[in-house]
C-alpha cells in the first residue's frame, strides 16, 4: 500500500484533528469571483492557438497574492481540447538545471495513462524522460545516459509530437523563479514552434523577471505574447466574495465597502481579513462594519504566527521542515528531517490542515508562499543556513538526486565531510551534460569553499574551468591557471592546459597563456615514457603547443622553428594521432605542398569525426581551416553546418558564434558578398562576455572586403580605423589577412604606394609564420599589379613568377587561376590572351565565382584589343551576370562599362523582376515564397532575425511589391530559380 496514501483513520495511527466548526470556508474551495475579463482574454488566446495553430504566449502578471495561480488553474481546469502540462517554479530550485522542465515532464507522466499501464515511451519522450527524470521514469524506460546535445532537441521533438495529437499548454507558475536552462529551452521553442499549436501560459510577479532577462524578453515579446495584468478586485467583486464566504444574501454594501477599503481589493489580504472576521464571529452587516475596521493588512503575518502557536511542537517542526524542504515532500522525508516518526508527521499535517495553513489533499503543501515566508522570517540567517545544511544531509542519505541536494548546499554554509563536495561535483557534471554550464559553475564555486584538501581543490578548479569554457572563456582561463598550481596528476595538468588553449581561441584575454605555455613546456621536457598512455599525453601536448605557436608566432622557440615534432608514424588510431594528422594537413597546406597530400591527411584526420570536445581540440579547428583553404567548400559548408547544429544543441553559444566567422569566410570564398557581410555582422552581435568577439579582426576583414566590392569605401574605412592601434602580436595569422584587405581598400582609393607597402608587410608576416602557399593569401599577384602600375615591371614579373610556381606546385585550382589571371593581364599579345583563357578555364572548375568574373573581365578586355568584339561581349556579359549575382557592385560597374565599349547592352541573369536581388536577398525571398517564417529562415541560414527582415524589406522594394503574399507571383517559378530553397544554405539545412 502506498505509504503516502493510506487511510489516516487507521486505528494504528493517531487521528487527524478535525477542523473547527467556525472555519468551514477555510477548508472549502475559495470562491472564484471578479475575473471574467481576464478569463475572456485567456480563452481568446487559447482559441487562436486551437483554431489557427502556431505558438502563443500568455502572461498573467500581478503582485504576490493577487490571485495569479488561482486564476491560472481555474482557467486550465475548464480548458477543453488541450493537453495541459503544469509546473510551479520555486526559488530554492532556481539553480536546479532543467528543474521546471522536469516538473512539466512529471506532469506528463502523471497524465499519460499509457505509461501507468506499462506501455513504453517512444522517440523524444523516452530520451527526455531518461535524461531529465531518471528517478521518475517507468521501469521499462532505458537508463542509458545521453549527452547534452540531445536535451534541447529532444524537448522540442517531444513538444511538437504532443502538439500534433492535440493542442498543448505548458503552464508555468511563478516563472520569475525559473531555472536558466529551462528558460533557454522555452525561448528557443518560441522560435521553432511557428507551425505547432502550443500555448505557453506563465505567471509573473510584478517587477520581477527571470534571469537571463533577455531570454524572458523573447518570450514576452508583444508579437507573440499577450500580457494580462491582474488588478485588485473591484468593490462589486468584493461584495460577491463576502456573500460567498458568509453565505449571506444580500450583503450589507457598507460592510463590503469597508472590506474593500481595508484591503484595497487584494485577494490574499481579503482572504486573511474575512477568515479572521468569520473566526471572530463578525457578521456582514452594519454592526460588523465597525468591527472590521480593527483588522488590517498587518494582521496577515501575525495571524499565521498565532495559528502556528496554537499547534503542538510537532506541528511547528513540520512547518519548519516544509519551509526548508519545500512543498509536496513525502512524509518519510519530512520525518527524517524533523527527527520524528511518520505517524507523528501525519498527525501534525492534520493539525496544520485544521489550522488553515495546509492545503487539502495528501500532498503536503502550504496554502500560500506567504506562510513559508512567515516561518522562515522567525529564524536568523545562521539558523537558516544550518537548516539547509541539515536538509541537504537528509536528502543525501535519502538517495535524492544530487542537484536537489546541491540546491540546499548552496543555501548553507560550509559543510563538514567530503560528501558535500562530491555531491556538488556530481551535480555540476549533470548540469553540464544537460547544457546548463552556468548552473555547474555555481555549484563548483560553492564546492571550492568547502573544507577540502589542496589537491581536491585544484581538481574542482579544473572542473570549474571546463564548465566556464562553455560561456566565459576568460573566466575559464583564470580557473585553469589556478588549477595548474595545485594539480599533480600529469593527465589532469594536460587537460588544464587544453582548457587554457581552447578558451584562448574564444577570448581576447590572453593573460593566462604565459602560465599555460610555461606549464606545457615543462611537461614537454619531461623524458618520454614508453607506456601508451604517456605517448598519448605527449601527442596531445604537442598538438596544443602547435596551436599556441600558430596563434602566437612570438611564442616559438628561439631558433624560430616549430617545436612540434612530426617525424613519427601516425595511423590515426588514437585522438592524439588524429590531432597531429590534422596539424600535418594544415602545415602541408601552408607550406605549399601538393593539395593531394594535404587532402589525404585531412581525410585520415577527419574520417568519422567525433563530436567536438575539449579533449579533441584543435582537431576540428585544423580540419575546418584546411578544407577552407583547399577550396573544398562543399565539405567545409557541410562541416560548418554540422558543428553549428551540434554546438547550438549543446548550448555552446560562444563557439556557435565563432563558427559564424568560419561560415562567413566560406560565403566570401564562394563570392556571396552580401550574405558573407550579413553573417559576419550576426557573429559580431554576440553573445560575448566582454562585448568583443575573439575574431573581431577577422570579422571586420570580411566586412571590409565586402564593402570594397560593393563600392562603399567610406564604411570600409570606418571599420579599418577601429584597428589602427592593434598590436600584430596579439592577432597572429589574422593580421596578414587584414593587411591584404586594407591594401585593397587603399588601392581602391587610389593610394598605390600605401597598398603596396601593406602587401609587403603582409608577405613578411606570412613568411614568418611559414605560410608560403598562395591559397592562404595571394599577396604576390596583388603586389605585382601595383608594382606594374608604378612602373616596376621587373619586380612585378619576379613576384608573378614566384606565385605562379607556388600555385602550380600546390595544385589548388583557385590559387592557380588567380596567378594566371594576374600574369595574363600583365602579358601582351597572344601569350597574354592564352594565359587569360587558361585562367578562365581553371577558375570555371572552382567555386570561386568572383575571381571568375574578374578573369572574364580581363579576358574580354584582351579580346577587345584583338578587335574581337563579339567574343569580348560574350565574355564580359557572362562576367557581368556573375558579378551582379555575387553583389560585387564595383566589379559589375566596370564590366558594364566594358560591355558598353564592346557594343553590347547589359542584361540581367534572372528571368523575373528580381534580377537586381543580391544572392542573400534571393535566398531569403525564395524561402519566404515557400512558406517559411522569418524565424525559420534565420535558423536555416544561421543568420539573425534582423538580417532576414532587412533582406526581405529590400527585396520587396526592388520587386515593387507590398509584402510576402505577392512573392510567389513576383518570383515566378521559385523552384527553378537559383535560390536556396533546395541548396547552398550554408550547411545548416
Amino acid at each position: 500500500m502506498d505509504r503516502r496514501r493510506r487511510d489516516t483513520t487507521d486505528p494504528a495511527l493517531p487521528r487527524r484533528a478535525e477542523p473547527p466548526q467556525d472555519r468551514p470556508s477555510e477548508q472549502a474551495a475559495w470562491p472564484f469571483v471578479g475575473r471574467a475579463a481576464e478569463l475572456t482574454a485567456l480563452n481568446a488566446v487559447a482559441g487562436e492557438v486551437r483554431d489557427n495553430g502556431g505558438l502563443r504566449v500568455v502572461q498573467l502578471d500581478g503582485d504576490a497574492g493577487i490571485g495569479k495561480t488561482t486564476l491560472l488553474h481555474h482557467w486550465l481546469d475548464g480548458l477543453p481540447d488541450f493537453l495541459v502540462l503544469r509546473a510551479h517554479c520555486h526559488v530554492l530550485e532556481r539553480d536546479f538545471a532543467f528543474g521546471t522542465v522536469r516538473r512539466l515532464l512529471r506532469s506528463l507522466l502523471a497524465a499519460d495513462p499509457g505509461i501507468e499501464r506499462g506501455q513504453p515511451l517512444n522517440g523524444a519522450a523516452d530520451t527526455v524522460v531518461r535524461m531529465l527524470c531518471p528517478e521518475d521514469r517507468p521501469r521499462h524506460v532505458s537508463g542509458a545516459r545521453t549527452d547534452g546535445a540531445e536535451t534541447i532537441q529532444s524537448l522540442n521533438h517531444l513538444a511538437f509530437r504532443l502538439s500534433r495529437r492535440r493542442p498543448l499548454v505548458l503552464a508555468i507558475d511563478d516563472v520569475q523563479s525559473i531555472d536558466p536552462p529551462s528558460l533557454r529551452w522555452l525561448a528557443g521553442l518560441v522560435h521553432q514552434a511557428d507551425a505547432h499549436p502550443v500555448l505557453l501560459a506563465v505567471t509573473t510577479r510584478t517587477g520581477e523577471r527571470p534571469a537571463p532577462e533577455p531570454l524572458f524578453n523573447e518570450l514576452a515579446h508583444p508579437s507573440i505574447c499577450r500580457t494580462v495584468p491582474l488588478e485588485p478586485l473591484a468593490p462589486g467583486s468584493v461584495e460577491r466574495l463576502v456573500a460567498e464566504v458568509f453565505d449571506t444574501r444580500p450583503v450589507d454594501p457598507s460592510f463590503a465597502a469597508t472590506c474593500h477599503d481595508a484591503t484595497d481589493g487584494h485577494p490574499l489580504f481579503l482572504r486573511a481579513l474575512l477568515c479572521d472576521a468569520r473566526r471572530s464571529g463578525v457578521r456582514p452587516d452594519s454592526k460588523g462594519r465597525e468591527s472590521i475596521k480593527t483588522f488590517g493588512l498587518h494582521t496577515l503575518h501575525r495571524e499565521i504566527r498565532d495559528r502556528l502557536c496554537q499547534g503542538s511542537e510537532d506541528t511547528a517542526a513540520l512547518a519548519r521542515g516544509l519551509a526548508i524542504l519545500g512543498d509536496r515532500r513525502p512524509p518519510e522525508l519530512l520525518a527524517a528531517y524533523c527527527g520524528k516518526g511518520e505517524a507523528v508527521i501525519r498527525c501534525a499535517a492534520g493539525e496544520l490542515h485544521a489550522l488553515g495553513l495546509l492545503r487539502a489533499g495528501d500532498d503536503l503543501c502550504f496554502v500560500h508562499p506567504v506562510v513559508r515566508d512567515t516561518v522562515r522570517a522567525q529564524w536568523s540567517p545562521q539558523e537558516v543556513g544550518e537548516a539547509h545544511a541539515r536538509a541537504a544531509r537528509v536528502l543525501h542519505l535519502g538517495g535524492r538526486p544530487d542537484e536537489e541536494v546541491a540546491a540546499h548546499l548552496l543555501a548553507a554554509g560550509p559543510v563538514q565531510g567530503g560528501w558535500a563536495v562530491a555531491v556538488l561535483r556530481r551535480a555540476a557534471e549533470e548540469a553540464v551534460r544537460r547544457g546548463a554550464a552556468e548552473t555547474a559553475v555555481t555549484y563548483l564555486r560553492h564546492a571550492v569553499h568547502q573544507p577540502i584538501t589542496p589537491e581536491e581543490q585544484a581538481q574542482v578548479l579544473l572542473q570549474l574551468a571546463t564548465a566556464a569554457s562553455h560561456y566565459d572563456p576568460a573566466l575559464a582561463v583564470s580557473y585553469a591557471v589556478a588549477a595548474l598550481e595545485g594539480l599533480k596528476d600529469a593527465s589532469l595538468r594536460t587537460k588544464a592546459v587544453g582548457v587554457i588553449t581552447y578558451s584562448s581561441l574564444l577570448s581576447r584575454d590572453h593573460r593566462g597563456l604565459a602560465v599555460g605555455l610555461a606549464g606545457l613546456t615543462a611537461e614537454l621536457s619531461t623524458p618520454a615514457v614508453s607506456a601508451p598512455s604517456a605517448r598519448e599525453r605527449r601527442l596531445r601536448k604537442e598538438a596544443l603547443r602547435w596551436w599556441l605557436e600558430f596563434e602566437r608566432p612570438s611564442l616559438r622557440s628561439a631558433s624560430g622553428q616549430p617545436s612540434v615534432r612530426f617525424d613519427e608514424e601516425l595511423t590515426g588510431s588514437t585522438p592524439g594521432e588524429r590531432q597531429l594528422l590534422g596539424i600535418r594537413a594544415f602545415d602541408a597546406l601552408r607550406a605549399g605542398k601538393p593539395a593531394g597530400e594535404a587532402i589525404e591527411l585531412v581525410n585520415r584526420a577527419g574520417v568519422n569525426l567525433p563530436m567536438f570536445s575539449l579533449d579533441l581540440f584543435p582537431l576540428h579547428y585544423c580540419v575546418a581551416r584546411s578544407l577552407l583553404h583547399l577550396d573544398q567548400l562543399d565539405r567545409a559548408e557541410q562541416f560548418c553546418g554540422h558543428l553549428l547544429r551540434e554546438t547550438r544543441a549543446r548550448r555552446l553559444d560562444l563557439l556557435s558564434s565563432s563558427l559564424l566567422v568560419y561560415k562567413a569566410s566560406i560565403l566570401l570564398a564562394r563570392g556571396h558578398i552580401g550574405e558573407a557581410a550579413a553573417t559576419a555582422g550576426a557573429a559580431a552581435e554576440g553573445p560575448w562576455p566582454n562585448g568583443e568577439p575573439p575574431y573581431w579582426l577577422s570579422l571586420d576583414t570580411i566586412r571590409i572586403d565586402a564593402l570594397v566590392e560593393q563600392g562603399d569605401l567610406e564604411m570600409a574605412e570606418t571599420l579599418a580605423a577601429r584597428h589602427s592601434s592593434t598590436d600584430p602580436a596579439d592577432v597572429s595569422w589574422e593580421w596578414s589577412r587584414f593587411l591584404m584587405s586594407l591594401s585593397a581598400l587603399r588601392t581602391a582609393r587610389g593610394d598605390l604606394y600605401g597598398g603596396l607597402s601593406l602587401l609587403r608587410e603582409c608577405g613578411h608576416h606570412l613568411a614568418t609564420a611559414g605560410a608560403l602557399s598562395p591559397a592562404i593569401a595571394p599577396w604576390r599577384s596583388r603586389a605585382a599589379v601595383l608594382q606594374l602600375a608604378l612602373g616596376r615591371r621587373r619586380d612585378a614579373h619576379a613576384l608573378l613568377e614566384e606565385e605562379l610556381d607556388l600555385a602550380r606546385r600546390c595544385e589548388i585550382p583557385r590559387a592557380l587561376g588567380v596567378a594566371l589571371l594576374a600574369q595574363g593581364a600583365m602579358t601582351d599579345g597572344p601569350r597574354g590572351l592564352a594565359l587569360l583563357a587558361e585562367a578562365v578555364s581553371t577558375l570555371e572548375r572552382t567555386p570561386a565565382r568572383l575571381e571568375l568574373a574578374r578573369a572574364l573581365h580581363a579576358y574580354g578586355r584582351a579580346l577587345m584589343q584583338r578587335d574581337d568584339k563579339a567574343g569580348a561581349r560574350a565574355a564580359v556579359r557572362r562576367g557581368l551576370d556573375i558579378a551582379t549575382a555575387c553583389g560585387a557592385t564595383s566589379l559589375a560597374q566596370r564590366l558594364q562599362k566594358r560591355l558598353h565599349d564592346a557594343g553590347g547592352r547589359a542584361t540581367t541573369s534572372m528571368a523575373h523582376p528580381g534580377g537586381s536581388l543580391t544572392v542573400s536577398e534571393e535566398r531569403v525571398t525564395a524561402l519566404a515564397a515557400q512558406g517559411y517564417s522569418n524565424k525559420q529562415i534565420a535558423q536555416r541560414l544561421f543568420v539573425s532575425l534582423r538580417t532576414v527582415e532587412t533582406h526581405l524589406t529590400r527585396a520587396y522594394r526592388k520587386l515593387h511589391i507590398a509584402g510576402r503574399s505577392q512573392l510567389v507571383a513576383a518570383l515566378g517559378n521559385v523552384s527553378g530559380s537559383r535560390s536556396l530553397g533546395t541548396q547552398g544554405s550554408g550547411g545548416g539545412t
